[in-house]
């Protein structure tokens, strides 16, 4: 069945890094474009970053442009998000998923940034 398994969330700074990331099984991973998605404490869940199935196109979210880089490694069905400067309204619960398919959410991994 398809499977996500999110990693990498911990407390960190304002200002600081990190790098999640995020094994996917269950379906043929290089086909599909990927996301990672938040759901900040008691708000909506919102779609952060998507790469597309070649690695060749990337959007983000105003909030996060400049600051997270999302990669894939499709040999591995793995996609990362690398969190550079955050700040506590990055505080959430980070998921990745299937670009625009609403089923099958992983546990996610918890990001809370604060000093």
């Amino acid at each position: 069945q398809v499977q996500f398994v999110e990693s990498g969330g911990g407390l960190v700074q304002p200002g600081g890094s990190l790098r999640l990331s995020c094994a996917a099984s269950g379906f043929t991973f290089s086909m599909y474009r990927m996301s990672w998605y938040r759901q900040p404490p008691g708000k909506e869940r919102e779609l952060v970053a998507t790469m597309a199935t070649r690695s060749d196109s990337t959007n983000y979210a105003d909030s996060v442009k400049g600051r997270f880089t999302i990669s894939r490694d499709n040999a591995k069905n793995t996609v990362y998000l690398q969190m550079n400067s955050l700040k506590p309204e990055d505080t959430a619960v980070y998921y990745c998923n299937r670009h625009g398919i609403n089923a099958y959410w992983g546990q996610g991994t918890q990001v809370t940034v604060s000093s």
